[in-house]
C-alpha cells in the first residue's frame, strides 16, 4: 500500500504551522487563551476542509476534511509551543497584532 499527499495537502500543512502566528496578529496580549485555541481551531477546520476541497473538487471526503482539520489543530499546536513561543516569535506577531494604528 503506498501512501501519497498531493499538493494541496502539503500546502495545508505548511499553512498549519504558520497558523498560530496569524492568531497572534488578530488578537490582543489580553485576550483569553481559550479564546485563541478556539479561533486558531476554526482556523485549522477551516483550512481542512479547504484542503481537502481544492485536492478533490469531484470527490469530496468528509472523514478526510475531519482529518486533515485535527491534523492542522496538532500542527498549528505544536508549532506555538515547540517553536514559535520558544523562539519569541508569537510575541512578536502578538505585540505587532495589537499596536494602535494613529
Amino acid at each position: 500500500m503506498t501512501a501519497t499527499l498531493d499538493q494541496a495537502y502539503w500546502l495545508g500543512l505548511l499553512i498549519s504551522f504558520v497558523l498560530p502566528l496569524l492568531v497572534g496578529l488578530v488578537t490582543t496580549r489580553v485576550t483569553n487563551s481559550g479564546v485563541k485555541a478556539v479561533l486558531l481551531l476554526a482556523l485549522s477546520t477551516l483550512n481542512g476542509f479547504i484542503a481537502e476541497a481544492a485536492d478533490h473538487p469531484s470527490g469530496w471526503s468528509w472523514g478526510t476534511a475531519v482529518i486533515l482539520s485535527l491534523v492542522s489543530f496538532g500542527t498549528g499546536v505544536a508549532a506555538h509551543f515547540g517553536l514559535w513561543k520558544p523562539t519569541g516569535a508569537s510575541a512578536k506577531a502578538q505585540a505587532l497584532g495589537s499596536k494602535q494604528t494613529a
